[in-house]
Protein backbone atom coordinates (compact mmCIF):
# COMPACT_ATOMS: atom_id res chain seq x y z
CA UNK A 1 0.00 0.00 0.00
CA UNK A 2 1.44 3.58 -1.31
CA UNK A 3 0.22 5.63 1.83
CA UNK A 4 0.96 3.52 5.23
CA UNK A 5 4.00 2.91 6.49
CA UNK A 6 4.04 0.70 9.43
CA UNK A 7 6.04 -1.23 12.17
CA UNK A 8 5.95 -4.54 10.49
CA UNK A 9 5.58 -5.98 6.80
CA UNK A 10 5.16 -9.38 6.74
CA UNK A 11 5.59 -10.52 3.17
CA UNK A 12 4.16 -13.80 1.40
CA UNK A 13 5.24 -16.11 -1.20
CA UNK A 14 4.34 -14.12 -3.77
CA UNK A 15 4.90 -10.55 -2.44
CA UNK A 16 4.22 -8.25 0.62
CA UNK A 17 0.86 -7.92 1.93
CA UNK A 18 -1.35 -5.38 1.95
CA UNK A 19 -1.71 -3.56 5.25
CA UNK A 20 -4.51 -5.93 6.34
CA UNK A 21 -3.80 -9.44 5.30
CA UNK A 22 -5.83 -12.16 4.33
CA UNK A 23 -5.34 -15.09 6.20
CA UNK A 24 -6.82 -18.45 5.05
CA UNK A 25 -9.54 -18.63 2.51
CA UNK A 26 -12.92 -20.32 3.03
CA UNK A 27 -12.65 -24.39 3.04
CA UNK A 28 -15.93 -25.71 1.65
CA UNK A 29 -16.69 -26.61 5.51
CA UNK A 30 -15.29 -25.67 8.83
CA UNK A 31 -12.30 -28.14 9.56
CA UNK A 32 -10.60 -29.18 12.96
CA UNK A 33 -7.86 -26.81 13.27
CA UNK A 34 -4.42 -29.59 14.11
CA UNK A 35 -3.28 -27.96 17.54
CA UNK A 36 0.40 -26.56 17.19
CA UNK A 37 2.50 -27.62 20.14
CA UNK A 38 3.47 -24.79 22.52
CA UNK A 39 6.81 -23.82 23.39
CA UNK A 40 8.19 -25.49 26.29
CA UNK A 41 7.53 -22.89 28.99
CA UNK A 42 10.61 -20.75 29.43
CA UNK A 43 11.96 -19.84 33.26
CA UNK A 44 10.51 -15.81 33.90
CA UNK A 45 13.41 -14.12 33.81
CA UNK A 46 14.91 -15.86 30.17
CA UNK A 47 16.57 -13.35 27.75
CA UNK A 48 13.45 -14.47 25.53
CA UNK A 49 11.26 -12.71 28.25
CA UNK A 50 13.42 -9.80 28.59
CA UNK A 51 14.05 -9.42 24.94
CA UNK A 52 9.97 -9.84 24.07
CA UNK A 53 9.49 -6.93 27.09
CA UNK A 54 11.40 -4.54 25.03
CA UNK A 55 9.52 -6.18 21.22
CA UNK A 56 6.26 -4.81 23.05
CA UNK A 57 7.20 -0.88 22.88
CA UNK A 58 7.24 -1.35 18.81
CA UNK A 59 4.01 -3.59 19.05
CA UNK A 60 2.27 -0.71 21.36
CA UNK A 61 2.98 1.43 18.15
CA UNK A 62 1.76 -0.95 15.36
CA UNK A 63 -1.06 -1.35 17.41
CA UNK A 64 -1.68 2.73 17.78
CA UNK A 65 -1.24 2.68 13.84
CA UNK A 66 -2.10 -0.20 12.38
CA UNK A 67 -4.24 -2.15 14.55
CA UNK A 68 -5.43 -4.49 12.04
CA UNK A 69 -2.04 -5.90 11.05
CA UNK A 70 -1.11 -5.92 14.82
CA UNK A 71 -4.50 -7.93 15.37
CA UNK A 72 -3.30 -9.99 12.95
CA UNK A 73 -0.24 -11.15 14.18
CA UNK A 74 -1.72 -11.86 17.95
CA UNK A 75 -2.32 -8.26 19.99
CA UNK A 76 -5.31 -8.93 21.89
CA UNK A 77 -8.22 -6.10 22.49
CA UNK A 78 -7.76 -4.37 19.49
CA UNK A 79 -9.97 -6.09 16.85
CA UNK A 80 -12.36 -3.17 16.19
CA UNK A 81 -10.04 -0.64 15.96
CA UNK A 82 -8.86 0.46 12.39
CA UNK A 83 -6.10 2.37 11.10
CA UNK A 84 -5.46 5.97 11.76
CA UNK A 85 -6.22 7.63 8.23
CA UNK A 86 -6.51 11.13 9.87
CA UNK A 87 -4.55 14.18 8.68
CA UNK A 88 -0.41 14.05 10.14
CA UNK A 89 -0.87 10.30 10.63
CA UNK A 90 2.75 9.64 9.49
CA UNK A 91 3.85 12.05 11.18
CA UNK A 92 2.54 10.95 14.48
CA UNK A 93 3.61 7.29 13.89
CA UNK A 94 7.03 8.43 13.24
CA UNK A 95 7.15 10.76 16.35
CA UNK A 96 6.09 7.11 18.00
CA UNK A 97 8.54 5.32 16.22
CA UNK A 98 11.00 7.63 17.43
CA UNK A 99 10.18 7.69 21.04
CA UNK A 100 10.11 3.85 21.09
CA UNK A 101 13.63 3.69 19.26
CA UNK A 102 15.11 6.21 22.03
CA UNK A 103 13.95 3.80 24.67
CA UNK A 104 15.26 0.81 22.72
CA UNK A 105 18.68 2.27 22.47
CA UNK A 106 18.62 3.77 26.10
CA UNK A 107 18.05 -0.20 27.08
CA UNK A 108 20.76 -1.25 24.58
CA UNK A 109 23.69 0.60 26.27
CA UNK A 110 23.03 -1.20 29.56
CA UNK A 111 22.51 -4.85 28.28
CA UNK A 112 25.33 -6.92 29.07
CA UNK A 113 22.95 -10.52 27.45
CA UNK A 114 24.58 -10.45 23.74
CA UNK A 115 21.35 -12.30 22.38
CA UNK A 116 19.22 -9.33 24.10
CA UNK A 117 21.39 -6.81 22.33
CA UNK A 118 21.44 -8.41 19.52
CA UNK A 119 17.50 -8.31 19.53
CA UNK A 120 17.52 -4.66 20.38
CA UNK A 121 19.73 -3.73 17.58
CA UNK A 122 17.09 -5.63 15.07
CA UNK A 123 14.61 -3.37 16.80
CA UNK A 124 16.43 -0.08 16.35
CA UNK A 125 17.19 -1.05 12.58
CA UNK A 126 13.47 -2.04 11.94
CA UNK A 127 12.23 1.04 13.76
CA UNK A 128 15.07 3.42 11.61
CA UNK A 129 13.64 1.93 8.49
CA UNK A 130 10.23 2.48 9.12
CA UNK A 131 10.91 6.27 9.39
CA UNK A 132 12.57 6.35 6.89
CA UNK A 133 10.51 4.68 4.47
CA UNK A 134 7.74 7.02 5.99
CA UNK A 135 9.58 10.37 5.10
CA UNK A 136 9.99 8.83 2.05
CA UNK A 137 6.40 7.99 0.52
CA UNK A 138 5.62 11.95 2.02
CA UNK A 139 8.10 13.54 0.24
CA UNK A 140 7.87 12.26 -3.11
CA UNK A 141 4.43 10.66 -3.41
CA UNK A 142 0.86 11.14 -3.83
CA UNK A 143 -1.06 9.31 -0.64
CA UNK A 144 -2.89 6.74 -1.85
CA UNK A 145 -4.91 3.82 -0.95
CA UNK A 146 -6.58 0.61 -2.82
CA UNK A 147 -9.29 0.89 -0.54
CA UNK A 148 -11.02 -2.43 -1.78
CA UNK A 149 -7.96 -4.32 -0.64
CA UNK A 150 -7.80 -2.64 2.55
CA UNK A 151 -11.33 -3.72 4.11
CA UNK A 152 -11.32 -6.66 1.96
CA UNK A 153 -8.07 -7.81 3.93
CA UNK A 154 -8.91 -6.52 6.86
CA UNK A 155 -12.48 -8.69 6.94
CA UNK A 156 -10.56 -11.66 5.64
CA UNK A 157 -8.76 -11.20 9.11
CA UNK A 158 -11.58 -11.79 11.47
CA UNK A 159 -13.96 -13.85 9.32
CA UNK A 160 -12.37 -17.11 9.16
CA UNK A 161 -12.69 -21.00 10.56
CA UNK A 162 -9.52 -20.10 12.24
CA UNK A 163 -10.78 -16.92 14.85
CA UNK A 164 -12.63 -17.78 17.72
CA UNK A 165 -16.62 -17.50 16.90
CA UNK A 166 -16.45 -14.68 19.99
CA UNK A 167 -14.15 -12.21 17.67
CA UNK A 168 -15.89 -12.32 14.57
CA UNK A 169 -18.67 -9.39 15.19
CA UNK A 170 -15.80 -7.23 15.56
CA UNK A 171 -15.39 -7.11 12.23
CA UNK A 172 -18.79 -5.37 11.62
CA UNK A 173 -17.27 -2.68 14.34
CA UNK A 174 -14.65 -1.96 11.55
CA UNK A 175 -16.33 -2.26 9.20
CA UNK A 176 -18.86 0.60 10.42
CA UNK A 177 -15.92 2.53 11.63
CA UNK A 178 -14.29 2.49 8.06
CA UNK A 179 -17.57 3.68 6.57
CA UNK A 180 -17.73 6.62 9.21
CA UNK A 181 -20.94 5.01 10.35
CA UNK A 182 -19.56 4.82 14.14
CA UNK A 183 -19.92 8.91 13.70
CA UNK A 184 -16.03 9.52 12.78
CA UNK A 185 -15.35 10.36 9.43
CA UNK A 186 -15.22 7.36 6.60
CA UNK A 187 -11.62 6.20 5.12
CA UNK A 188 -13.18 6.77 1.48
CA UNK A 189 -13.48 10.82 2.37
CA UNK A 190 -9.94 11.31 4.62
CA UNK A 191 -8.28 9.02 1.95
CA UNK A 192 -9.36 10.67 -1.17
CA UNK A 193 -8.92 14.22 0.49
CA UNK A 194 -4.61 12.84 1.41
CA UNK A 195 -4.75 11.89 -2.32
CA UNK A 196 -6.02 15.57 -3.83
CA UNK A 197 -3.98 16.94 -1.43
CA UNK A 198 -0.84 15.64 -2.66
CA UNK A 199 -2.10 16.41 -6.37
CA UNK A 200 -2.39 19.47 -5.27
CA UNK A 201 1.10 19.86 -4.30
CA UNK A 202 2.71 18.16 -7.42
CA UNK A 203 3.94 14.98 -5.85
CA UNK A 204 4.26 11.54 -7.92
CA UNK A 205 0.73 9.86 -8.55
CA UNK A 206 0.13 6.68 -8.68
CA UNK A 207 0.69 4.50 -12.40
CA UNK A 208 -1.44 3.79 -14.62
CA UNK A 209 -0.81 -0.15 -14.25
CA UNK A 210 -1.57 0.52 -10.94
CA UNK A 211 -4.79 1.94 -11.12
CA UNK A 212 -5.99 -0.04 -13.82
CA UNK A 213 -5.42 -2.89 -11.93
CA UNK A 214 -7.37 -2.06 -9.13
CA UNK A 215 -10.45 -1.09 -11.28
CA UNK A 216 -10.01 -4.15 -13.10
CA UNK A 217 -10.18 -6.51 -9.46
CA UNK A 218 -12.35 -4.10 -6.99
CA UNK A 219 -15.46 -5.35 -7.93
CA UNK A 220 -14.04 -9.26 -6.56
CA UNK A 221 -12.98 -7.64 -3.34
CA UNK A 222 -16.45 -6.23 -2.38
CA UNK A 223 -17.69 -9.34 -3.16
CA UNK A 224 -15.58 -11.49 -1.37
CA UNK A 225 -16.68 -9.10 1.79
CA UNK A 226 -20.04 -10.23 0.89
CA UNK A 227 -19.26 -13.57 0.67
CA UNK A 228 -17.52 -13.40 4.04
CA UNK A 229 -20.50 -12.58 6.06
CA UNK A 230 -22.67 -14.70 3.94
CA UNK A 231 -20.29 -17.71 5.68
CA UNK A 232 -19.70 -16.06 8.63
CA UNK A 233 -22.99 -14.03 9.33
CA UNK A 234 -23.00 -11.04 12.09
CA UNK A 235 -26.18 -9.49 13.20
CA UNK A 236 -26.97 -5.83 11.40
CA UNK A 237 -24.44 -6.37 8.35
CA UNK A 238 -26.93 -5.76 5.79
CA UNK A 239 -27.49 -2.10 5.83
CA UNK A 240 -23.53 -1.61 6.62
CA UNK A 241 -23.03 -3.67 3.20
CA UNK A 242 -25.07 -1.92 1.23
CA UNK A 243 -22.99 1.41 2.55
CA UNK A 244 -20.27 -0.20 1.71
CA UNK A 245 -21.20 -0.81 -2.19
CA UNK A 246 -22.11 2.67 -1.99
CA UNK A 247 -19.30 4.26 -0.50
CA UNK A 248 -16.79 2.26 -2.84
CA UNK A 249 -18.57 2.80 -5.95
CA UNK A 250 -18.72 6.72 -5.25
CA UNK A 251 -14.52 5.83 -4.66
CA UNK A 252 -14.56 3.93 -7.84
CA UNK A 253 -15.78 7.16 -9.41
CA UNK A 254 -13.39 9.06 -8.00
CA UNK A 255 -10.22 7.01 -8.89
CA UNK A 256 -11.54 6.78 -12.55
CA UNK A 257 -12.35 10.65 -12.98
CA UNK A 258 -10.02 12.49 -10.76
CA UNK A 259 -6.77 10.27 -10.58
CA UNK A 260 -6.68 8.06 -13.60
CA UNK A 261 -6.28 11.12 -15.86
CA UNK A 262 -3.53 12.18 -13.77
CA UNK A 263 -2.13 8.77 -13.48
CA UNK A 264 1.67 8.57 -14.44
CA UNK A 265 2.42 6.85 -17.82
CA UNK A 266 5.84 5.78 -16.27
CA UNK A 267 5.68 2.86 -13.12
CA UNK A 268 9.31 3.24 -12.23
CA UNK A 269 10.41 4.42 -8.81
CA UNK A 270 12.13 7.20 -7.95
CA UNK A 271 15.77 5.92 -7.28
CA UNK A 272 15.30 6.80 -3.31
CA UNK A 273 12.43 4.23 -3.12
CA UNK A 274 13.53 1.50 -5.42
CA UNK A 275 16.89 1.43 -3.21
CA UNK A 276 14.95 1.43 -0.28
CA UNK A 277 12.51 -1.03 -1.13
CA UNK A 278 16.01 -3.03 -1.97
CA UNK A 279 16.90 -2.48 1.35
CA UNK A 280 13.57 -3.63 2.92
CA UNK A 281 13.35 -7.15 1.86
CA UNK A 282 17.17 -7.49 2.93
CA UNK A 283 18.97 -7.13 -0.98
CA UNK A 284 22.62 -5.68 0.44
CA UNK A 285 24.40 -5.56 -3.06
CA UNK A 286 23.98 -2.87 -5.59
CA UNK A 287 21.59 -3.94 -8.19
CA UNK A 288 24.31 -4.01 -11.26
CA UNK A 289 25.75 -6.64 -8.97
CA UNK A 290 22.77 -8.32 -8.49
CA UNK A 291 21.70 -8.42 -12.29
CA UNK A 292 25.31 -9.82 -13.43
CA UNK A 293 25.23 -12.69 -11.08
CA UNK A 294 21.27 -13.86 -12.38
CA UNK A 295 22.39 -13.33 -16.04
CA UNK A 296 25.26 -15.79 -15.43
CA UNK A 297 23.11 -18.12 -13.22
CA UNK A 298 20.14 -17.87 -15.48
CA UNK A 299 22.20 -19.20 -18.62
CA UNK A 300 23.32 -21.70 -16.04
CA UNK A 301 20.65 -23.37 -15.16
CA UNK A 302 19.41 -23.21 -18.58
CA UNK A 303 21.84 -25.69 -18.94
CA UNK A 304 21.36 -27.82 -16.47
CA UNK A 305 16.86 -27.76 -17.86
CA UNK A 306 18.42 -28.87 -21.22
CA UNK A 307 20.36 -31.98 -20.24
CA UNK A 308 17.09 -32.89 -17.84
CA UNK A 309 14.49 -32.19 -20.91
CA UNK A 310 16.44 -34.23 -23.24
CA UNK A 311 16.42 -37.12 -20.98
CA UNK A 312 13.19 -37.09 -20.44
CA UNK A 313 12.23 -36.54 -23.98
CA UNK A 314 14.02 -39.38 -24.53
CA UNK A 315 12.38 -41.06 -21.60
CA UNK A 316 8.79 -40.86 -23.20
CA UNK A 317 9.61 -40.88 -26.47
CA UNK A 318 8.75 -37.63 -27.65
CA UNK A 319 10.82 -35.82 -30.63
CA UNK A 320 11.17 -32.56 -29.55
CA UNK A 321 14.25 -31.81 -26.65
CA UNK A 322 14.44 -28.43 -26.78
CA UNK A 323 13.05 -27.75 -22.95
CA UNK A 324 10.56 -25.10 -23.56
CA UNK A 325 8.72 -27.47 -25.58
CA UNK A 326 9.43 -30.42 -23.00
CA UNK A 327 7.32 -28.22 -20.67
CA UNK A 328 4.79 -27.50 -23.31
CA UNK A 329 4.26 -31.27 -23.45
CA UNK A 330 3.80 -31.66 -19.73
CA UNK A 331 1.49 -28.90 -19.32
CA UNK A 332 -1.30 -30.54 -21.93
CA UNK A 333 -2.11 -32.78 -19.35
CA UNK A 334 -4.06 -30.72 -16.86
CA UNK A 335 -5.54 -32.03 -13.74
CA UNK A 336 -9.61 -31.00 -13.51
CA UNK A 337 -9.76 -28.07 -10.80
CA UNK A 338 -12.10 -30.08 -8.65
CA UNK A 339 -9.05 -32.45 -7.72
CA UNK A 340 -5.90 -30.31 -7.49
CA UNK A 341 -6.64 -29.50 -3.86
CA UNK A 342 -6.28 -33.62 -3.40
CA UNK A 343 -3.20 -33.88 -5.77
CA UNK A 344 -1.28 -31.45 -4.10
CA UNK A 345 -2.09 -33.56 -0.64
CA UNK A 346 -0.89 -36.28 -2.15
CA UNK A 347 2.13 -34.67 -3.03
CA UNK A 348 2.84 -33.20 -0.16
CA UNK A 349 2.99 -36.45 1.46
CA UNK A 350 5.06 -37.67 -1.03
CA UNK A 351 7.82 -34.79 0.10
CA UNK A 352 7.53 -36.11 3.52
CA UNK A 353 8.29 -39.42 2.87
CA UNK A 354 11.41 -38.28 0.89
CA UNK A 355 12.32 -35.77 3.97
CA UNK A 356 12.06 -37.92 6.22
CA UNK A 357 13.74 -41.02 4.29
CA UNK A 358 16.87 -38.39 3.76
CA UNK A 359 16.95 -37.10 7.09
CA UNK A 360 16.68 -33.45 5.06
CA UNK A 361 14.60 -31.46 8.39
CA UNK A 362 13.25 -32.33 11.04
CA UNK A 363 9.09 -32.72 10.50
CA UNK A 364 6.22 -31.94 12.88
CA UNK A 365 3.63 -34.44 13.35
CA UNK A 366 0.47 -32.57 12.57
CA UNK A 367 -0.40 -32.18 9.22
CA UNK A 368 -0.17 -28.98 6.92
CA UNK A 369 -2.87 -27.30 5.68
CA UNK A 370 -3.46 -26.40 1.82
CA UNK A 371 -6.41 -24.75 -0.23
CA UNK A 372 -7.58 -23.21 -3.39
CA UNK A 373 -7.57 -19.44 -3.38
CA UNK A 374 -10.94 -17.77 -3.92
CA UNK A 375 -11.84 -15.05 -6.39
CA UNK A 376 -11.62 -12.55 -3.97
CA UNK A 377 -7.99 -13.57 -2.57
CA UNK A 378 -6.78 -13.98 -6.00
CA UNK A 379 -7.55 -10.69 -6.51
CA UNK A 380 -5.30 -9.68 -4.21
CA UNK A 381 -2.94 -11.88 -4.38
CA UNK A 382 -1.96 -13.49 -7.68
CA UNK A 383 0.11 -16.06 -7.53
CA UNK A 384 0.96 -19.12 -4.85
CA UNK A 385 1.56 -17.89 -0.87
CA UNK A 386 1.90 -19.17 2.04
CA UNK A 387 -0.24 -17.03 4.64
CA UNK A 388 1.93 -16.94 8.18
CA UNK A 389 -0.19 -17.98 11.64
CA UNK A 390 -1.01 -16.00 14.28
CA UNK A 391 2.59 -15.16 15.53
CA UNK A 392 1.85 -13.80 19.12
CA UNK A 393 -0.24 -16.05 21.65
CA UNK A 394 -0.75 -18.75 18.85
CA UNK A 395 -3.34 -21.18 19.93
CA UNK A 396 -3.40 -23.06 17.77
CA UNK A 397 -3.78 -21.16 14.45
CA UNK A 398 -1.84 -22.34 11.33
CA UNK A 399 -0.47 -20.87 8.36
CA UNK A 400 -1.41 -22.34 4.74
CA UNK A 401 -0.38 -22.83 1.53
CA UNK A 402 -2.55 -20.99 -0.86
CA UNK A 403 -3.01 -21.79 -4.40
CA UNK A 404 -4.68 -19.62 -6.84
CA UNK A 405 -5.85 -21.43 -10.18
CA UNK A 406 -6.74 -18.31 -11.69
CA UNK A 407 -5.99 -14.10 -12.22
CA UNK A 408 -9.55 -11.84 -11.40
CA UNK A 409 -9.75 -9.15 -14.15
CA UNK A 410 -11.80 -7.53 -17.03
CA UNK A 411 -11.58 -11.23 -18.60
CA UNK A 412 -10.12 -14.29 -16.19
CA UNK A 413 -6.75 -15.32 -17.09
CA UNK A 414 -6.30 -18.99 -16.28
CA UNK A 415 -3.15 -20.30 -15.23
CA UNK A 416 -1.53 -23.32 -17.15
CA UNK A 417 1.43 -23.77 -14.30
CA UNK A 418 -0.10 -25.46 -11.64
CA UNK A 419 -2.30 -27.50 -12.27
CA UNK A 420 0.03 -30.59 -13.88
CA UNK A 421 1.52 -33.22 -12.23
CA UNK A 422 4.84 -32.45 -12.34
CA UNK A 423 4.37 -28.39 -11.06
CA UNK A 424 3.10 -29.91 -7.89
CA UNK A 425 6.46 -31.34 -6.46
CA UNK A 426 8.36 -27.72 -6.33
CA UNK A 427 5.67 -25.39 -5.12
CA UNK A 428 4.48 -28.01 -2.13
CA UNK A 429 8.15 -27.94 -1.16
CA UNK A 430 8.00 -24.58 -1.44
CA UNK A 431 5.24 -23.28 -0.15
CA UNK A 432 4.64 -25.91 2.71
CA UNK A 433 6.96 -28.33 3.77
CA UNK A 434 9.82 -27.94 3.91
CA UNK A 435 9.69 -24.63 2.68
CA UNK A 436 7.30 -21.89 4.28
CA UNK A 437 5.04 -23.68 6.16
CA UNK A 438 7.45 -25.04 8.11
CA UNK A 439 9.56 -22.56 8.41
CA UNK A 440 6.90 -20.36 10.09
CA UNK A 441 5.48 -23.48 12.77
CA UNK A 442 8.78 -24.05 14.00
CA UNK A 443 9.34 -20.34 14.98
CA UNK A 444 5.88 -21.14 17.01
CA UNK A 445 6.86 -24.33 18.15
CA UNK A 446 10.66 -23.64 18.87
CA UNK A 447 9.75 -20.28 21.23
CA UNK A 448 11.74 -17.74 18.70
CA UNK A 449 11.77 -14.10 20.75
CA UNK A 450 9.32 -11.14 18.52
CA UNK A 451 12.12 -9.17 17.35
CA UNK A 452 13.18 -12.59 15.23
CA UNK A 453 9.85 -13.92 14.16
CA UNK A 454 8.65 -10.12 13.06
CA UNK A 455 11.38 -7.26 13.36
CA UNK A 456 13.99 -8.84 11.77
CA UNK A 457 11.39 -10.03 8.40
CA UNK A 458 12.81 -10.09 5.29
CA UNK A 459 11.80 -11.45 2.37
CA UNK A 460 15.48 -12.41 1.46
CA UNK A 461 15.59 -15.11 4.30
CA UNK A 462 11.91 -15.81 3.96
CA UNK A 463 11.86 -16.14 0.20
CA UNK A 464 15.79 -17.69 0.05
CA UNK A 465 14.71 -20.65 2.17
CA UNK A 466 11.98 -21.05 0.46
CA UNK A 467 13.69 -21.82 -2.73
CA UNK A 468 16.13 -23.16 -1.05
CA UNK A 469 13.54 -25.78 0.06
CA UNK A 470 13.16 -26.56 -3.60
CA UNK A 471 16.67 -27.47 -4.15
CA UNK A 472 17.01 -29.77 -1.43
CA UNK A 473 13.99 -32.05 -2.16
CA UNK A 474 15.10 -31.65 -6.54
CA UNK A 475 17.86 -34.17 -6.25
CA UNK A 476 14.71 -37.12 -5.23
CA UNK A 477 11.88 -36.04 -7.43
CA UNK A 478 11.27 -37.96 -10.63
CA UNK A 479 12.63 -36.22 -14.04
CA UNK A 480 9.55 -34.22 -14.61
CA UNK A 481 9.76 -32.85 -11.35
CA UNK A 482 12.91 -31.65 -11.51
CA UNK A 483 12.55 -29.56 -15.04
CA UNK A 484 9.57 -27.37 -12.97
CA UNK A 485 11.47 -27.20 -9.83
CA UNK A 486 14.92 -25.81 -12.65
CA UNK A 487 12.35 -23.45 -14.76
CA UNK A 488 11.19 -22.20 -11.44
CA UNK A 489 14.43 -21.62 -10.43
CA UNK A 490 15.11 -19.86 -13.77
CA UNK A 491 11.88 -17.77 -12.93
CA UNK A 492 14.14 -16.55 -9.53
CA UNK A 493 16.72 -15.83 -11.45
CA UNK A 494 15.23 -13.98 -14.24
CA UNK A 495 13.04 -11.47 -11.02
CA UNK A 496 16.16 -10.46 -10.25
CA UNK A 497 17.66 -8.91 -13.62
CA UNK A 498 14.29 -7.66 -14.28
CA UNK A 499 12.94 -6.22 -11.53
CA UNK A 500 15.84 -3.71 -11.62
CA UNK A 501 16.17 -3.75 -15.06
CA UNK A 502 12.90 -2.48 -15.30
CA UNK A 503 13.08 0.33 -12.45
CA UNK A 504 16.42 1.27 -12.61
CA UNK A 505 18.01 0.63 -16.13
CA UNK A 506 15.26 0.94 -17.95
CA UNK A 507 15.94 -1.33 -20.70
CA UNK A 508 12.59 -3.53 -20.88
CA UNK A 509 9.39 -3.01 -20.93
CA UNK A 510 6.51 -4.51 -19.50
CA UNK A 511 5.44 -6.41 -23.17
CA UNK A 512 9.00 -6.83 -23.95
CA UNK A 513 9.44 -8.62 -20.01
CA UNK A 514 6.26 -10.55 -20.38
CA UNK A 515 7.24 -11.95 -23.56
CA UNK A 516 10.63 -12.97 -22.56
CA UNK A 517 9.11 -15.09 -19.61
CA UNK A 518 6.46 -16.45 -21.70
CA UNK A 519 9.30 -17.47 -24.42
CA UNK A 520 12.20 -17.98 -22.35
CA UNK A 521 11.25 -19.51 -18.79
CA UNK A 522 7.93 -21.31 -20.21
CA UNK A 523 5.30 -19.40 -17.97
CA UNK A 524 1.46 -19.12 -19.30
CA UNK A 525 0.36 -15.56 -20.27
CA UNK A 526 -1.62 -15.45 -16.60
CA UNK A 527 2.05 -15.90 -14.70
CA UNK A 528 3.69 -13.71 -16.88
CA UNK A 529 1.37 -10.80 -16.81
CA UNK A 530 1.39 -11.37 -12.65
CA UNK A 531 5.21 -11.11 -12.92
CA UNK A 532 5.48 -8.24 -14.40
CA UNK A 533 2.93 -6.47 -12.19
CA UNK A 534 5.05 -7.27 -9.46
CA UNK A 535 7.90 -6.03 -10.72
CA UNK A 536 5.56 -2.43 -11.97
CA UNK A 537 3.45 -1.65 -9.28
CA UNK A 538 2.73 -4.38 -6.96
CA UNK A 539 6.00 -4.64 -4.50
CA UNK A 540 9.43 -3.58 -7.22
CA UNK A 541 11.98 -5.08 -5.09
CA UNK A 542 10.87 -7.94 -3.31
CA UNK A 543 11.05 -10.27 -6.74
CA UNK A 544 15.12 -10.18 -6.67
CA UNK A 545 14.63 -11.53 -2.56
CA UNK A 546 14.24 -15.38 -3.82
CA UNK A 547 17.44 -15.31 -6.19
CA UNK A 548 19.70 -13.62 -3.52
CA UNK A 549 18.66 -15.24 -0.94
CA UNK A 550 18.94 -18.67 -2.17
CA UNK A 551 22.66 -17.21 -3.19
CA UNK A 552 23.48 -16.71 0.45
CA UNK A 553 21.64 -19.75 1.48
CA UNK A 554 24.05 -21.57 -0.85
CA UNK A 555 26.62 -19.61 0.63
CA UNK A 556 26.20 -20.87 4.30
CA UNK A 557 26.08 -24.12 3.50
CA UNK A 558 29.32 -24.29 2.12
CA UNK A 559 30.97 -22.52 4.66
CA UNK A 560 28.82 -24.85 7.03
CA UNK A 561 30.55 -28.20 4.70
CA UNK A 562 33.88 -26.78 5.19
CA UNK A 563 33.57 -26.14 8.99
CA UNK A 564 32.49 -29.42 9.42
CA UNK A 565 34.11 -31.87 7.18
CA UNK A 566 32.73 -35.09 7.48
CA UNK A 567 30.85 -34.50 10.51
CA UNK A 568 28.85 -32.17 8.39
CA UNK A 569 24.74 -32.66 8.75
CA UNK A 570 21.86 -31.22 6.63
CA UNK A 571 19.50 -31.75 8.71
CA UNK A 572 21.21 -30.32 11.41
CA UNK A 573 22.21 -27.63 9.07
CA UNK A 574 18.47 -26.99 8.34
CA UNK A 575 17.66 -27.16 11.63
CA UNK A 576 19.83 -25.06 13.21
CA UNK A 577 18.42 -22.52 10.05
CA UNK A 578 14.97 -22.66 10.96
CA UNK A 579 15.71 -21.98 14.74
CA UNK A 580 16.69 -18.62 14.28
CA UNK A 581 13.67 -17.09 12.86
CA UNK A 582 14.24 -14.56 10.09
CA UNK A 583 17.82 -13.08 10.92
CA UNK A 584 19.19 -11.35 7.65
CA UNK A 585 22.01 -13.13 6.01
CA UNK A 586 25.04 -11.88 7.79
CA UNK A 587 23.48 -12.33 11.49
CA UNK A 588 21.80 -15.49 10.18
CA UNK A 589 25.27 -16.94 9.18
CA UNK A 590 27.26 -16.08 12.56
CA UNK A 591 24.30 -17.36 14.37
CA UNK A 592 24.01 -20.56 12.16
CA UNK A 593 27.89 -21.61 12.61
CA UNK A 594 28.03 -20.58 15.74
CA UNK A 595 25.02 -23.26 16.95
CA UNK A 596 27.20 -26.06 14.31
CA UNK A 597 30.23 -25.67 16.59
Amino acid sequence: MRSLTVVIVLMSCAHPRPLAEPPPALPAAPAPVARLQPPPPAPPTSWIDRSNQSAALLIAVQAQFAPEMASRFGVAGIDDKITDFTPGHRQRLREALHGAQVELQKRLASERDPLVAQDLQIMIDAARRQIKGSELHERLEVEYANLPQLIFGSMRSLLDVQIAADRRPAALVRLKKYLGLDGGTSVVALAEAATREGLKQGLLPPSRLELDNELETSQHLIDGVDKLFEAFPVDGSAPVLAQLHEQLAAHRAFVTTVLLPKARKDFRLPPELYAYALEQVGVDIPPAELEKRAHAAFTEIQGEMQKVATQLAKERGWKQTDYRDVIKQLKKTQIPDDQVLDFYKQRLAQIEDIIRTHQLVTLPARPARIRIGTPAENAQQPAPHMVPPRLIGNTGEQGEFVLPLAVPGKTTQKYDDFNFDAAAWTLTAHEARPGHELQFSRMIESGVTLARALFAFNSVNVEGWGLYAEAITLPYMPLDGQLISLQLRLQRAARAFLDPELQVAGTWTPATARAFLEKQVGLSPAFATEEVDRFTFRSPGQATSYFYGYLRLMELRAAAEQQLGGKFDARKLHDAILAQGLLPPDLLRQAVLAALE
